[in-house]
């Protein structure tokens, strides 16, 4: 790697203040007890590392904890005026926030992200969604959704390992705002912060039932989808798992949301500012090792600008820190899991099997834990399996264009449609592009920018439904007269 204009003192963040307890129990109607599963070692992907005994739920949790749920429902929880129930969520998100050092540290020891980035981004955005609907929970009226709009009952919800805090706050939030009750399952290699938060619910006096949280395997989410007492299921993970479900709730009565993979394509005009650009292309595609499902993995350049930004783009991943992700200098922490790494293994050798070009900064990959350098691959093809499949980790493919309209093309062959990135200076282009790709966001001279007002999702196999904003009360309220999509 060559020299850098300064060298970076390890600046290590203390494990201590995640303040780990040996062991975890479920969370069912305002108590923590042992679950009936099998416990199982959550690890540090970092270094494989046991971090604490987690236990399981099984099926008769999943009863026990929807009935905690229709009781919490039906006895209080969706007669609490709006103003009440704003409290507890204002509540929540302040003690979100003087946990919050505690959660940033507890999310990169569990999950493997960097800590600047749990501790800058995860942790504050998910107090901001608990606040933000607060704000919306005596003022439902007003959202557009019915003269009266009422929630809908118990809501089943399954959440993935790439941001386990904020996608427990994205689910949580708008269903108590709107009068709901929560049986939550965490992913099973990343737990530990959903169960902090379950402490800080506690904590905050939240009634017992109103939110039940349950660690496990899909074995646990599969009862929660086929639980005959649950109204609503709000899922966010891979488009093969979503299909599933889609298949298991045919027919059921239950209301559904999906929020699923993606392939997201960045495209840089031959107008773009340059090295704005290749700093958005880092961002997109490198934030959080790639473990995003709105990542820009398909870098379509045009041709007269390609090996500018290709160079540039280079040159810059050299400065890029991979390690310890307690470190406050690190920017690429560890795969999530020994599984994924392999997954993320398989299709970056398939990328070289298939005739593209590989390269990656000179990175020397720590001896123990899941690592992966990030990686560009150039000379792809869209028939290629890295241009088709979604990798979920620090690979990047490179196509180019020629047209403006050939981009469009290329960007909306997928049959994904969940974002993608335009990079020119005009905005006429940003407003045609945007207009023509078929995705759910578009992000125009940036990448990766969330908020709690603003909605999430996709089309085609990137789901359905929509996260964040007013939008993401709809599929968790319903009126007469009108039923919320």
């Amino acid at each position: 790697m060559p020299s850098t204009a300064f060298e970076y003192a390890p600046a290590p963040e203390s494990r201590d203040i995640a303040r780990l307890k040996p062991s975890y129990g479920i969370f069912v109607n305002g108590e923590f007890r042992d679950g009936r599963g099998e416990a199982i070692k959550t690890i540090n992907p970092a270094d494989e590392e046991p971090l604490a005994e987690v236990a399981e739920a099984n099926a008769a949790d999943v009863d026990d904890a929807v009935a905690a749920a229709r009781k919490a429902y039906e006895g209080t929880w969706s007669a609490t005026s709006g103003a009440e129930r704003a409290k507890y969520l204002f509540r929540i998100a302040r003690a979100i926030q003087e946990r919050a050092r505690e959660l940033a540290v507890l999310e990169s020891l569990d999950n493997g992200k960097p800590i600047r980035e749990s501790r800058d981004v995860d942790i504050p955005t998910a107090a901001a969604h608990f606040f933000y609907y607060a704000g919306w929970a005596d003022k439902l009226q007003y959202a557009g959704l019915g003269p009266a709009p009422r929630p809908i009952g118990v809501a089943g919800q399954v959440i993935p390992w790439n941001f386990p805090l904020l996608m427990a706050a994205w689910k949580i939030a708008p269903a108590l705002a709107t009068g709901n009750t929560v049986v939550l399952k965490p992913a099973e290699t990343t737990p530990l912060t959903a169960l902090t938060l379950a402490e800080i619910i506690a904590e905050c006096d939240l009634p017992p039932g109103v939110v039940n949280i349950l660690p496990g395997g899909p074995s646990v989410g599969q009862s929660i989808v086929d639980h005959p007492g649950v109204d609503k299921i709000a899922f966010t993970g891979s488009t093969g798992v979503g299909k599933m479900i889609q298949k298991s709730v045919a027919a059921s009565g239950k209301r559904v949301s999906l929020e699923l993979g993606g392939k997201a394509a960045n495209i840089i005009f031959d107008d773009a500012a340059i090295d704005q650009a290749i700093e958005g292309i880092v961002n997109g595609i490198f934030f959080n090792q790639g473990h995003v499902c709105c990542a820009g993995s398909r870098l379509l350049v045009q041709e007269s600008v390609h090996e500018e930004v290709i160079a540039g783009l280079q040159e810059r991943l050299q400065t890029l820190r991979l390690g310890d992700p307690l470190d406050k200098n690190t920017d690429i922490g560890a795969i999530n899991s020994s599984a994924q790494l392999a997954r993320v293994r398989a299709l970056a050798d398939s990328g070289d099997a298939e005739g593209a070009t590989r390269w990656s900064p000179d990175c020397p990959l720590p001896d123990r834990g899941f690592w992966f350098p990030p990686t560009v691959f150039t000379g792809v093809s869209q028939a290629n399996r890295i241009a088709r499949e979604e990798i979920f980790g620090p690979v990047l493919s490179v196509l180019t264009f020629r047209t403006p309209a050939e981009a469009i093309e290329k960007a909306n062959n997928t049959p994904y449609g969940l974002s993608a990135g335009i990079w020119t200076e005009k905005g006429s282009r940003i407003l045609w592009a945007a207009n023509k790709l078929r995705a759910g966001v578009v992000w125009a001279n940036t990448f990766n920018r969330f908020d709690p007002a603003s909605p999430f999702g996709g089309y085609k196999e990137s789901g359905f439904g929509r996260e964040g904003g007013r939008h993401g009360l709809t599929s968790y309220l319903e009126s007469e007269g009108y039923l919320a999509q």
